[in-house]
């Protein structure tokens, strides 16, 4: 059974102290059977509710003791006398796998994996998503406060930004609110244990998510287990390679499960960067409301950028008739204007679609050989095409001094000769490296023509 973690309780919005929460019979509905270990488990809770004070008015604590300590597992408001048995039951289930984590991991997997796109309770997301990720336990925790003295060459960037971050959220949008403090220091705190990153513009709205969760210390560990094993920080490097490579890998299963969409985008010069590149660096974050953003962001922690792209086609699937009657402006207007509230709703319809669409992790595999590939070609040419351009130089400036030297020579006629033959082959070289260049630059255009018309598979993304 899993260790102590820091409990739902910790995040900076939930007070006072906790209630009762009957324990229901469980419906058809539920989500699992439970065994007779976990009945007298839930007679345990049951009888520890009846002791726990009264009128609290959120989630205090999810205990992370074993099931013998006859300590309680769920703490809830009164309020919760007003959910459904079917969420009371989901709030039960989930305070016993997180109490029970690896041996629930280890044995019900793919069980964990359909909760979690069924949507985490909010008030266990913090510690779920820490224990989805292993950051409970993290020893660069311990260094936070130490970071927090220091000075990062990125604070001035940092500051210009928060304003822009979640700007209508209550938590962030007073200038020199705590949350705008605490988010600063997030960002700040990374930007000194990853110089090579530093801060990118995109990454506060992921930390402020975490932060509506959980405390900054948490919020922290959290965002450097995401850069380091999400592929985040791949994506936020300054070079953007793996952006990149997401949008290559995306414009793929456009052109195959989507293929006259495709056509109408390429006969618009409509690029496939112009209108995902948040989906990727935010995770919909800034594409989607809260409450929808966040439920799949809950997938994110547990199966990765996998449902980014799963959600991307869902969303032009059920766009393709609106977007195949818009030009470039319209369908920019319709990313802009018309998808972020199509599911205001709930997430749910878009959830469910999104497992509809084919995802191939081996394909996926191959492109990001075949993108490697290209890529490496491309930087090749580069620095042929600088090396012919450096040598065209060092020429022309020998033809200019043979030039000179000929024209105020009073040597011997054999001597001027000699100059004459040289300046000639120096002119030569010059015409060859000339031709050499405007050949390597025609490839390249070339090469980018062919980018914007071939198939995928070849394309590199813009």
């Amino acid at each position: 059974m899993a260790s102590q973690v820091a409990s739902p309780s910790a995040s900076l919005h939930t007070t006072s102290s906790s209630t009762t929460l009957s324990t229901p019979a469980l419906s058809p509905s539920s989500p699992t059977r439970l065994s007779p270990d976990d009945l007298e488990l839930l007679a345990k809770l049951e009888e520890q509710n009846r002791l726990l004070e009264t009128d609290s008015k959120s989630l205090r604590s999810v205990n992370g003791s074993r099931r013998n300590s006859g300590s309680s597992l769920v703490s809830s408001s009164s309020a919760s006398s007003n959910l459904s048995h079917l969420e009371e039951d989901s709030w039960i289930l989930w305070g016993r796998i997180v109490n029970e984590w690896e041996d629930v991991c280890k044995k019900k997997e793919k069980q964990i994996k359909e909760l979690v796109r069924k949507g985490i309770p909010h008030h266990f997301r913090a510690i779920v998503w820490q224990l989805l990720c292993t950051a409970q336990s993290m020893p660069i925790k311990d260094q936070y406060s130490e970071l927090l003295k220091m000075t990062s060459p990125c604070e001035k960037l940092i500051r210009r930004d928060i304003a822009r971050t979640y700007p209508e959220h209550d938590f962030f949008k007073e200038k020199d609110s705590f949350g705008q403090e605490v988010l600063f220091n997030v960002m700040k705190a990374y930007s000194l244990v990853d110089r090579e990153v530093g801060y990118c513009q995109g990454s506060a709205f992921i930390v402020g998510l975490l932060l509506m969760q959980m405390p900054e210390e948490e919020a922290f560990c959290v965002f450097v287990k995401l850069m380091q094993d999400y592929r985040l920080r791949e994506l936020f490097k300054p070079s953007m390679a793996e952006l990149g490579l997401c949008m290559y890998q995306f414009e793929y299963m456009i052109q195959e499960q989507l293929p006259e969409l495709y056509v109408h985008f390429q006969s618009q010069s409509f690029h496939t960067s112009m209108y995902a590149s948040s989906w990727f660096l935010t995770i919909f974050l800034t594409t989607f409301p809260l409450p929808i953003a966040t439920r799949i962001f809950d997938i994110f922690m547990s199966e990765g950028l996998e449902i980014v792209f799963r959600v991307g086609l869902a969303v032009l699937q059920m766009n393709q008739a609106e977007l195949m009657q818009l030009d470039m402006e319209g369908m920019l207007q319709h990313f802009q204007k018309v998808i972020p509230h199509q599911f205001d709703s709930g997430p749910d319809k878009l959830i469910q679609a999104s497992y509809q669409v084919k995802y191939n992790a081996k394909k996926m595999k191959k492109l990001e050989k075949e993108y490697t590939t290209i890529k490496t070609k491309e930087m090749e040419e580069q620095v042929e095409i600088k090396r012919l351009r450096t040598e065209n130089r060092l020429l022309k400036q020998r033809i200019e001094t043979l030039e000179k030297h000929k024209c105020s020579s009073r040597y011997s006629e054999d001597f001027v000769l000699q100059l004459e033959k040289e300046l000639v082959q120096a002119r030569l070289s010059e015409a060859e490296s000339h031709c050499a260049l405007k050949e390597m630059q025609d490839k390249v255009l070339e090469m980018e023509k062919v980018n914007q018309n071939q198939d995928p598979q070849y394309k590199v993304a813009l």
